[in-house]
């Protein structure tokens, strides 16, 4: 595979790709170029590269056998950085606020622990353990009085989100490091399966004609989908009546559709069940059992659809005491150590997180290419697969990837950067990142530009 000088790039892919359990592409088949890094103790760019050249290597093998050829794919280092930080730049309008106000590190009796606090319920129920209002002063000297496992535990059973600061060695040792460190990058299994593949894409588009359902949300799973999108998917996105994740939302929907449906309601979860019965992929980023508690559990779904292509993933892993947990990006970092080397290693006094939400990032684009293997594998083996990935363990295979603090810099992104034509969202126009991998006649492009959610009906599109 290698045949520039990135060599941990393509270290990292390598493990991806035998993580996918894909034959190995012929040499050359993915080159990187650019140059310079984004600022991180880990191989933050050469993550970003790497995960999403496997995703496009994906769609360049399910691209061949719809008779696409099979050109070279080609990953710009530096653009797959930038689109791990934010791919759109507003044009004449502001983004919303990435972070509640709460949400942050905070020194605890013996340390640091960290509050996501953007759901309104999860805000909440961190202050009702902390006895303290929206203040970030109070919430500072409420903080201070807990030692850090305790107050994780408790705002954990209250329904919140926190995780202490561990170290990386701490991690190891602990039941739940010691569950992710022995599962696979990517936990597939499969059976037989009579369905017709389906495969109905062309050259420019190899996943057009291709119903995704999808059920995530921040932000993992809004890329696996987002990506999916761009090379021709009908991707349709649901969310509760009362979800919302502004900060977020004008970044990853480019393409889709966005409808709402209350799955606790007898009329919206028959349009559930006809939207999953006519899907070709489910993508989901609930908790462990969440659907089950539904009614729509692993057995329902394969009874409905046997031919369905589903992919899911969670904080934690899929296996130990944590498997359940809620969980985000920031939240892992701290938790399983990188934070804390990052304090450590630059001398600093408090935690020094990954410059980007690269565990978010990265496992969106694993997902995006586990759905296309599952298509892959449905294709030329007639069997079903279902894939579940964690942030936790894509963060075990950044940690194995050291970084180089003082390295050239990336470049500061420029108008050139950009696609030249302006994208029109439902917020005003903006400008979108020229895409990070190029293949000779596949385009990642969107048909529609990025939409709010419960802007369209719940219905597949019609052929």
């Amino acid at each position: 595979m290698a045949d520039d000088s990135h060599t941990q790039s393509h270290h990292l892919l390598a493990a991806i790709w035998a993580a996918l359990e894909l034959p190995a592409p012929a040499s050359g088949a993915v080159t990187f170029t650019g140059h310079g890094n984004l600022p991180s103790y880990y191989a933050v760019t050469d993550l970003a590269a790497a995960s999403i050249g496997a995703a496009a290597l994906a769609v360049r093998e399910l691209a061949a056998l719809q008779g696409g050829a099979q050109a070279p794919v080609c990953v710009d280092r530096r653009l797959a950085a930038l689109w791990f930080g934010w791919s759109l730049a507003p044009v004449g309008w502001e983004r919303p606020a990435l972070w509640d106000a709460v949400a942050g590190d905070y020194a605890c009796q013996d340390g640091w622990i960290r509050l996501h606090t953007n759901a309104p319920h999860h805000r909440q129920a961190a202050l009702d353990v902390l006895g303290c209002g929206p203040d970030r002063q109070a919430v500072e000297q409420a903080v201070a009085r807990w030692p850090g496992a305790a107050l994780e535990a408790a705002v954990v059973a209250n329904g919140g989100c926190a995780a202490q600061m561990r170290s990386a060695d701490d991690w190891r040792v602990h039941p739940q490091g010691l569950a992710v460190a022995a599962e696979p990058l990517i936990v597939f299994d499969s059976q037989p399966c009579d369905a017709q593949a389906g495969l109905s894409g062309t050259a420019a588009q190899p996943l057009s004609g291709l119903k995704v359902l999808d059920l995530t949300r921040v932000l993992a799973g809004p890329i696996a989908t987002r990506f999916l999108a761009g090379y021709g998917a009908d991707v349709l996105r649901i969310d509760a009546p009362d979800w919302n994740e502004p900060g977020v939302i004008p970044e990853v929907t480019p393409g889709k559709r966005c409808a709402r449906l209350d799955l606790h309601h007898a009329p919206d979860r028959a349009v559930f069940e006809q939207l999953l019965t006519g899907a070709d992929v489910l993508v989901h980023g609930y908790r462990p059992e969440a659907l089950a508690r539904l009614g729509y559990d692993q057995a329902y779904r394969r009874q409905v659809n046997p031919g369905l292509v589903d992919v899911s993933l969670d904080a934690y892993g899929w296996s130990g005491p944590w498997a359940g947990r809620r969980g985000f990006d920031s939240l892992l970092q701290m938790s399983c150590g990188i934070a804390e080397h990052g304090m450590q290693a630059g001398g600093a006094g408090k935690p020094v997180p990954l410059p980007v939400q690269a565990l978010d990032h990265a496992t969106g684009y694993l997902m995006a290419a586990a759905v296309v293997r599952g298509l892959v594998v449905k294709a030329t083996q007639q069997r079903i697969s279902r894939a579940r990935l964690s942030l936790a363990r894509t963060a075990a295979l950044l940690m194995t990837a050291p970084g180089d603090i003082g390295a050239q810099p990336l470049a500061p992104v420029a108008a050139d950067d950009y696609a030249p034509e302006l994208e029109h969202t439902d917020w005003g126009p903006a400008r979108r990142l020229r895409p990070p991998a190029v293949m000779d006649g596949m385009a990642m492009a969107w048909q529609r530009g990025a939409s709010d959610l419960g802007s369209a009906p719940a219905r597949w599109r019609a052929p």
